[in-house]
């Protein structure tokens, strides 16, 4: 049976890269053509043609700003800060992937540009306006906890872009892409990494510390209230298969999980290679109820060629040869099952 060509894989970071690059060209393309029109040039702020090199528009006589004409500067200013924050939200969710983040503070880099520059436009002509919102902003006091100091770099990025998209949006998007592109290469090439004969000792000293961890209660307890307890019932079985696994390689001698020690049914791992997880449960679980005593799926992991391995704990019947259920999984053919074999 012919076999489907696996879909090419392409990293996380090139996708973000890729994307953030093309939503730079493409807004600012799309912004050198609304300036082109006549009506544009004329309701947008003046500093806004010096970014597309479309000159310096005629001066305009200074009139007070009606409520119709304050609303649509207040909605355009929000609307900048916006569109120029999301690329920061991604190059941010990128860079802190593996460290893990907070999804208020994600959503802060948003919305805070947006408040931010639709309160200035709102104050920026007002003294006495500017004054009462220096006294409210010392009235009311934000108190959050960041996990990261460079979280804190973040929310000062998305205060100025917020700022400098009321005032100045060539700035604006100067700030923003000026700081991804640094941030990206700064995460890229790993930048400021200790030397690896710093980062020796100190994971020494961490692996240390946690064996002496791992020796008392308070390791399980907290495996339990801050890892088991968000998990499911088919998640918590795939990590208790795994654990007794190890278990049994650190020594082999000990009893099952039966408890019985030699006489109790010994457990094997059955591997599934497939490209189509989903599916392949259908056609391996039947035949794992034809062929063995009982089994438990302990989970799939991704293969680097892009095909994922299904785990399944299983106790063979003495009755059916190994051979039997590797060869009725074999016949069902990919792209449910690759391969089968037991370990």
């Amino acid at each position: 049976m012919a076999t489907s060509a696996p879909a090419l894989h392409v990293s996380p970071t090139t996708r973000v890269v890729v994307k953030v690059v093309v939503y730079y060209a493409v807004l600012l393309g799309v912004a050198s053509v609304v300036w082109r029109q006549p009506a544009a040039r004329l309701a947008l702020p003046e500093s806004i043609g010096s970014l597309f090199g479309g000159g310096a528009v005629a001066p305009r006589p200074a009139a007070p700003f009606g409520s119709a004409t304050l609303a649509a500067a207040v909605a355009l200013a929000m609307l900048a800060a916006a569109l120029l924050s999301l690329p920061v939200a991604w190059v941010y969710l990128l860079t802190r992937a593996k460290r893990g983040y907070q999804q208020s503070v994600v959503q802060t880099f948003i919305v805070l540009p947006m408040v931010v520059s639709g309160v200035v436009v709102l104050v920026k002509d007002s003294l006495p306006l500017a004054f009462a919102l220096a006294g409210i902003v010392a009235a009311v006091r934000f108190r959050n906890t960041l996990d990261d100091s460079k979280d804190a770099v973040y929310i000062f990025l998305a205060t100025g872009i917020g700022l400098a998209a009321a005032v100045d949006p060539p700035g604006a998007a100067a700030i923003s892409i000026v700081f991804n592109a640094t941030v990206l290469a700064l995460w890229l090439t790993d930048f400021g990494r200790s030397p690896v004969e710093l980062e020796g000792r100190s994971a020494e000293r961490r692996l240390q510390r946690a064996r002496e961890l791992a020796r008392t209660g308070t390791f399980v307890a907290r495996m339990d209230e801050e890892v088991f307890r968000e998990m499911t019932a088919e998640q918590l079985e795939g990590v208790a298969e795994r654990a007794r696994r190890r278990a049994r390689q650190h020594d082999p001698e000990a009893p099952g999980p039966e408890g019985n020690g030699a006489d109790a049914d010994t457990e094997v791992l059955l591997l599934v290679r497939t490209l189509d997880v989903a599916g392949a449960h259908g056609v391996v679980e039947p035949r794992l109820d034809e062929h063995v005593k009982r089994w438990r799926f302990g989970g799939a992991t991704l293969s680097s060629d892009g095909s994922q391995v299904m785990e399944y704990a299983v106790t063979l019947k003495k009755s059916r040869p190994p051979d039997e259920l590797l060869a009725a999984l074999r016949a069902a053919g990919a792209p449910q099952v690759i391969e089968a074999e037991l370990e």
